[in-house]
């Protein structure tokens, strides 16, 4: 029976509105990277407000957790996947130069030896994209955007509303990062074969759900995350999600736990004068830290708006010796990648 990678592959084109055809347009990317982790729910957080029911999970004897409040546990898993270089097809397209703006951008953002990252940024207003690095990266917790992005994606289908249950899981999984509530819901969408299966139609090509229960080992790209993105904050001519879960995912991204709202969010400017969306800001974090190595994944997600414009930015990273210093990485890529933007 060939592999589910190989009949993602086969799959037929899917429909692209108006957003994710320019997203597509901006980058076709192919080749894959190795992971060498292993995702496990560790703890419940409520942040102090709803009770969440735990849903059983296989944590590995050698998982361990990070002191930092809303860490990601994660235990090694042997590999035998190799690291392969990537190649990109690049498409021309109006304000093509936005790619070597970025990267010029990014050539004063120091990094570290054996840490690797890639950045997405769409400016809302002209529709135009920066795109820089094909490789792909370890989720962690931005996946809990994916998440809920099928979940709604099932509901809309089966023309209901998320239950009570179903809306207190999505609360803490978004705005607290909790694991517990991400593995109900990951069980709840049928677990990666559900995640493909949203993606597929959402415009997603390189995402590919983890094996199993570990949801947090799926793997993406900037540009693919750019995509999704343009599902949450896009219109209804481009985005599978209807207005009303759109403004549910917004609403649960503008309310990041204090202390987990770093990240993409330091592109964005004081206030939220001009945003079309809300707050300046609304954002997912993810942060994986590998027990066998010490390395960090640092990912952040979401729309700043600066200068009164939104700009979507999608940043993920992974080989970083801290998560301190893998905030850093992404908060100056986040920086640079709106900065080619700035009028």
């Amino acid at each position: 029976m060939p592999s589910r990678r190989a009949r993602r592959r086969a799959r037929p084109a899917v429909r692209r509105p108006r957003l994710r055809a320019a997203l597509a347009a901006a980058v076709l990317v192919c080749g894959t990277a190795a992971v060498g982790t292993l995702y496990v729910t560790a703890r419940t957080q409520d942040g102090g407000g709803a009770a969440v029911s735990s849903a059983a999970a296989p944590v590995s004897p050698s998982a361990s957790v990070s002191s930092v409040p809303g860490a990601d546990a994660v235990a090694e898993k042997d590999s035998e996947k190799d690291s392969a270089g990537g190649s990109v097809e690049k498409v021309a397209a109006p304000g093509a130069d936005h790619d070597a703006r970025l990267a010029t951008a990014l050539a004063e953002v120091p990094v570290e030896d054996g840490a690797a990252f890639s950045v997405a940024v769409l400016d809302m207003e002209s529709g135009a994209t920066a795109v820089h690095g094909d490789g792909l990266f370890e989720t962690a917790s931005i996946v809990k955007v994916d998440i809920l992005a099928a979940l709604l994606l099932r509901a809309q289908d089966a023309d209901r509303a998320l239950t009570a249950r179903e809306k207190a899981y999505a609360a803490t999984m978004i705005r607290d990062s909790d694991n517990t509530a991400a593995t109900a819901l990951w069980e709840a969408i049928g677990r990666a074969q559900g995640l493909d299966a949203a993606n597929e139609r959402f415009g997603l090509t390189r995402t590919e759900g983890g094996d199993g229960l570990y949801w947090g080992l799926t793997r993406t790209t900037a540009a693919d995350q750019l995509v999704l993105l343009g599902q949450v904050f896009g219109d209804d001519d481009e985005s599978e999600l209807n207005a009303a879960s759109r403004t549910y995912v917004r609403r649960l991204m503008g309310q990041i736990a204090a202390g987990q709202d770093w990240g993409v969010s330091a592109a964005a400017a004081d206030g939220s004068a001009g945003s079309s969306t809300g707050a300046g800001f609304a954002l997912k974090n993810g942060w994986l830290p590998r027990t066998a190595t010490g390395l960090w994944v640092i990912n952040s997600i979401g729309r700043v708006t600066v200068d009164g414009r939104d700009r979507l930015v999608a940043v993920v990273s992974h080989g970083n010796t801290t998560k301190a210093k893998g905030i850093a990485l992404v908060e100056a890529a986040a920086r640079a990648g709106v900065s080619v933007f700035s009028s």
